[in-house]
């Protein structure tokens, strides 16, 4: 079963306001001395988080703000579960060596608290007793985590929330422009190739007691969202939870479909595809259009469904390539 699909990315509005701090000099020297400046944000908690300065030293407990800071140009150095960071957000991959903090849901706190960070990024899945451990350690800023209202303006809210306290705004507004830019290009390819309208069905599988388990990404998902904006139609009809727009159903579920494009990501770390292993036998499954069509699409391992930007854009690059093959 997918340990991945914990959740998964969300953040308020934030707000820095710059303050000097400074000494002055002995009157004999009569110089002001440097200006530290420190940063205060609202995060999505609704505390306020105050830094000395642009954060340097940074914990991430949760892979999609592991990825923000990554494409900011902010190597952490702590990580939850980096092996699993590692296999399933390619797109953002770490290039200094962090260590491994534990469990994103169970981060360890003796590890994290030798880390000696500058800021801990957080999102609000996790607990109000962690968040409460942390910032015994250090600095706490939660993003919202996901918010099926609007997706795309969450994950960029997030990135700009993360990029104020690390002093990487300037590169925050080009990772958007740059996401924005990508999923004008893949518009433009799908309806230069007739697929604008078309139908599609984003679904994550995984079994449990010898069952697949399917989980509709609807309109209200994140890859759902990006969907649409390339100029598809969402397929789903189950209705998603509030936060990340998922929903759940079986392979007969899958019946009233019809003549869609299904895909999903595969992924190595799991050693299973239960579309084609488990279901390739399955004359359910054998019987639907779509697969009998050979409209079902596995996108390359390694994009995070739940990631930034980075993610996103490796997300539109493969799905535009698998549907005008």
């Amino acid at each position: 079963m997918r340990s991945s699909l914990a959740t998964l990315a969300a953040a308020t509005a934030a707000a820095v306001v710059l303050t000097g701090c400074g000494t002055t000099e002995p009157a004999a020297d009569k110089k002001a001395a440097p200006t530290a400046k420190s940063i205060t944000l609202t995060d999505a908690s609704g505390a306020k988080v105050t830094l000395d300065g642009p954060a340097k030293k940074v914990v991430g407990t949760e892979w999609n703000v592991v990825e923000n800071l990554v494409s900011l140009g902010v190597q952490p150095v702590g990580v939850a579960d980096v092996k699993g960071y590692t296999a399933w957000d390619t797109a953002a991959p770490l290039t200094a060596s962090p260590e491994d903090i534990g469990t994103r849901g169970e981060p360890s706190m003796d590890t994290i608290a030798a880390l000696s960070p500058d800021l801990i990024v957080a999102t609000t899945d996790l607990t109000a007793a962690a968040v409460k451990q942390l910032r015994a350690v250090a600095p706490v800023l939660q993003v919202r985590s996901a918010d099926s209202a609007d997706q795309i303006g969450q994950m960029k809210e997030n990135l700009d929330l993360i990029a104020e306290a690390t002093g990487t705004t300037g590169k925050a507004d080009g990772l958007k422009k740059s996401f924005d830019a990508k999923l004008a290009e893949g518009k433009q390819a799908l309806a230069d190739a007739k697929l604008a309208g078309r139908e599609i069905a984003f679904a994550d599988g995984w079994v449990a007691s010898n069952q697949v388990s399917i989980r509709p990404f609807t309109s209200g998902s994140l890859l759902g969202e990006v969907n649409e904006a390339l100029g598809l139609k969402n397929a789903w009809k189950v209705e998603g939870d509030k936060d990340y727009g998922l929903g759940s159903t079986d392979v007969e579920g899958l019946t009233g479909l019809g003549d869609v494009e299904f895909a999903y990501i595969g992924n190595k770390a799991d050693g299973a595809d239960p579309f084609a292993d488990q279901l390739g036998k399955n004359a359910v499954w054998k019987s639907l259009p779509f697969v009998k069509a050979g409209n079902v699409h596995r996108l390359p391992d390694g994009i995070w469904m739940f990631g930034g930007t980075d993610a996103m854009e490796a997300y539109v690059d493969a799905l535009v390539a698998a549907l005008t093959k």
